[in-house]
C-alpha cells in the first residue's frame, strides 16, 4: 500500500545503498500535506539510515542527503526528487498518483490501508482483549465508559489487521460488596421493585447497607458472614447472588447494543473464586506464601521486605482477593485460549495491581506474563446532566440523544429522516467518541456539552456530517459515472491535497497498532473531513462537463469510504443522513 510507491521508491534505493528494500520501506513516509504550498508525497529520513546517527552533525546529515539525491533518477513512477532538512523528497507522477490511489481504495474497500507494505509479514496472533468490566448488580457507571469505547476500539484494529481477537467481559461480580448486597436486600429490599427496575432498586439498596454498615456493627457482621456463605457454596446465598448476576447482565447487554459493542464471552470474577484457592496453594508450594501477624497472606515482589512491593493476596477467614482472582483469569485464559497477548483495559489507578499481578506470574514461572498488557486510561471529569452530577452511562446516552435530535431539529438542512431517534444515537456517539479519543488516553479530560455537540471545528459531528453530505453527493448523482474516470480533471490543488492524504492512511493505522492510541486515526479523519469541505466548495458537480463531474465524484466516494472506514474502526456507526 501507498498503492505500492513506497516499495517502488525502495527498491531504487536499494540499488543505490546496497540494502534490502524491506530494511528501508518503514524509513519511507508520506509527506503530511501542507495548505500553504505542495509538499512532495514521500519522504526519507537519512538519519534512520545512518548508524550511530549521534555522531553526526546536521550538515554531515545535509550532505549525506544531497549525495543520495545526486545518485538517484526520476522514473515511470518518481517524476521528481528533491532534499529537505535531512531528507529526500519524492513526488509521485501525478496521474498515476491519482489512478492509483482511487483505484486502490474502491478495489480495497474496508481493507484499504490494511494491505500495505508496512503490514507485510505480520503474523496472525491469537489476542485476548479484557475491557469494560463494570459491576454486577450497580448500575453502569460512566467511569466505565472509556474503558468501554477503548476496548472496543483496540479490538477492532486488532481483528481488521487479521488477528484472531477474543473480547472478554470481566463482571466485577464477586468481593465483600455482595456481602452488602445480600445482608441489604434482606434487611430492605422488595421483590416487585426488583422485577421492575433491577438495577436502580439494587443500586438504592446498596446506598442505604453502605450508610447502615457504618454505623451498626451487626449490619457489617453479618454482611461479611454473607459473603463468608458465598465463599463456602451456600446454596440459598448463591441462588440470590445469581439472580443479582443475571438481571444486571441482562441490562448491560441492553445498553452495550446502544453502544455498538459485543463481547466473545461475559466472564467475572466468581468463576475463578475455586481456582483462586488452587492459586494460593501453588504459591505456598513455590515457597511464595507469607503469612502475616494479622493472619492474611502476601507476596513479597521485592524479596526484603519492602512495603511498596508486597500483595496481599488472601484475607484473614481465607477468603479470596481481587489479585488473586486475576491470577487464576490470566492463568485459566492462558489454558483456554494460547493467547499471543492479553490486553487489559483500566483506569490508571489500578497501574499498581498490574504490575503486581504480571511480576506475580512471572515469579510462578510463567514465561507467558511478559505477554500480558495493561493500557491505562485517565478519568473523565465535569460528566454532568441537566439534573446536577451523573453517575449512570444510560442517564449520558438518553442526555446526548435528546439533545441531539433537539440540534437537528434546528437545523434548517437536516432531512427527513426514516427514523430520526436511530440517527441522533449514532450522531451524538460519535460526538462522545470523539471528544474523549482526541488526546492522549493516559490524560484526564473535562467534559464538556458544548464542545461536544458543535458541528464545525474538530467534533464528531462534523464526521457525521461530512460523511452524510458525501453521501448524498452519490445518491443525488447517481453512480452512472463511477465506471471510468480521467484523472487529467483531478489536478486541481484541492484534489492533489486529499489524493496525498489518502497516501497516508496506512501509515496513521501504523502508528495505532503500534501505540493503541485512537487520536491518530482521529486526528486524520478530521483533516480528511476539512479537505473534503474545502473541496466541495470548489469542485462542484452539478454543471460541470460529465468527464469532470464524474472524476470529482470519484475523488469524493474514496474520501466518503476511507471516513467510514475509519470512524467504524474507532466504534462509530457513520450515517448517512442527518
Amino acid at each position: 500500500m501507498a498503492c505500492g510507491f513506497r516499495r517502488s521508491i525502495a527498491c531504487q534505493l536499494s540499488r543505490v545503498l546496497d540494502l534490502p528494500p524491506e530494511n528501508l520501506i518503514k524509513s519511507i513516509s508520506a509527506v503530511p500535506i501542507s495548505r500553504k504550498e505542495e509538499v512532495a508525497d514521500f519522504q526519507l529520513s537519512v538519519d534512520s539510515l545512518l548508524e550511530n546517527n549521534n555522531d553526526h552533525s546536521r550538515s554531515d546529515i545535509q550532505v549525506q542527503a544531497t549525495r543520495l539525491a545526486e545518485k538517484l533518477k526520476c522514473d515511470t513512477v518518481v517524476s521528481e526528487i528533491s532534499t529537505g532538512q535531512g531528507t529526500v523528497n519524492f513526488k509521485i507522477n501525478r496521474e498515476l498518483l491519482t489512478k492509483t490511489v482511487l483505484q486502490q481504495v474502491i478495489k480495497d474497500g474496508s481493507k484499504y490501508g490494511l494491505k500495505s507494505e508496512l503490514f507485510s509479514g505480520l503474523p496472525q496472533k491469537k489476542i485476548v482483549v479484557e475491557f469494560s468490566s463494570p459491576n454486577v448488580a450497580k448500575k453502569f457507571h460512566v467511569g466505565h465508559l472509556r474503558s468501554t469505547i477503548i476496548g472496543n476500539f483496540i479490538a477492532n484494529l486488532k481483528e481488521a489487521l487479521g488477528h484472531r481477537v477474543t473480547r472478554i467481559n470481566y463482571l466485577g461480580d464477586w468481593g465483600m460488596q455482595f456481602g452488602l448486597l445480600g445482608t441489604g436486600f434482606q434487611l430492605f429490599g422488595y421483590e416487585e421493585k426488583l422485577q421492575s427496575s433491577p438495577l436502580q432498586h439494587l443500586f438504592e439498596v446498596y446506598v442505604q447497607v453502605n450508610k447502615e454498615a457504618a454505623d451498626n456493627k451487626h449490619v457489617a457482621k453479618s454482611a461479611h458472614e454473607f459473603f463468608q456463605r458465598l465463599e463456602l457454596g451456600d446454596m440459598q446465598a448463591l441462588a440470590l447472588w445469581q439472580r443479582f448476576r443475571d438481571l444486571s447482565i441482562e441490562e448491560y447487554v441492553r445498553i452495550y447494543k446502544r453502544l455498538g459493542v459485543h463481547f466473545d464471552e461475559y466472564s467475572g470474577e466468581s468463576f475463578y473464586r475455586e481456582k483462586s484457592q488452587e492459586v494460593l496453594k501453588l504459591l505456598d508450594s513455590k515457597g511464595l506464601l507469607q503469612k502475616t501477624i494479622k493472619g492474611t497472606a502476601i507476596v513479597d515482589l521485592s524479596g526484603n521486605g519492602d512495603p511498596s512491593s508486597i500483595c496481599t493476596v488472601m484475607r484473614s477467614d481465607g477468603t479470596s482477593l481481587y489479585a488473586t482472582r486475576d491470577l487464576a483469569a490470566a492463568i485459566d485464559r492462558m489454558d483456554k485460549y494460547d493467547f499471543d497477548t492479553m490486553i487489559y483495559v483500566t483506569d490508571k489507578g489500578q497501574k499498581k495491581h498490574f504490575q503486581q499481578v504480571f511480576k506475580i506470574l512471572q515469579i510462578m514461572g510463567y514465561d507467558w506474563a511478559e505477554r500480558c498488557q495493561h493500557v491505562p486510561f485517565g478519568v473523565v471529569q465535569g460528566m454532568k446532566t441537566r439534573r446536577g452530577e451523573v453517575t449512570f452511562l444510560e442517564d449520558v446516552l438518553n442526555e446526548i440523544r435528546s439533545r441531539m435530535l433537539q440540534n437537528m431539529a434546528s437545523v434548517k438542512t437536516t432531512k427527513e429522516l426514516e427514523n430520526p431517534q436511530e440517527t441522533a444515537e449514532r450522531v451524538g456517539l460519535a460526538a462522545l467518541i470523539i471528544q474523549d479519543f482526541r488526546g492522549l488516553l493516559l490524560s484526564d479530560y473535562q467534559f464538556s456539552w458544548d464542545r461536544v455537540f458543535q458541528s464545525r471545528g474538530d467534533t464528531g459531528v462534523f464526521l457525521q456530517y461530512t460523511h452524510a453530505r458525501l453521501h448524498s453527493l452519490e445518491e443525488t448523482f447517481g453512480c452512472g459515472y463511477l465506471n471510468d474516470f480521467n484523472t487529467a480533471c483531478l489536478q486541481e490543488p484541492q484534489s492533489v491535497s486529499i489524493l496525498q492524504h489518502l497516501l497516508r492512511f496506512d501509515e496513521v493505522l501504523y502508528r495505532s497498532s503500534q501505540d493503541l492510541q485512537p487520536r491518530h486515526i482521529v486526528s486524520y479523519l478530521l483533516t480528511l473531513s476539512h479537505l473534503a469541505g474545502m473541496a466541495h466548495k470548489t469542485l462542484h458537480i452539478k454543471d460541470s462537463p460529465p468527464e469532470v463531474a464524474g472524476a470529482r465524484l470519484h475523488l469524493f466516494r474514496a474520501v466518503r469510504s476511507v471516513l467510514a472506514n475509519g470512524m467504524k474502526l474507532l466504534g462509530i456507526t457513520p450515517v448517512c443522513r442527518m
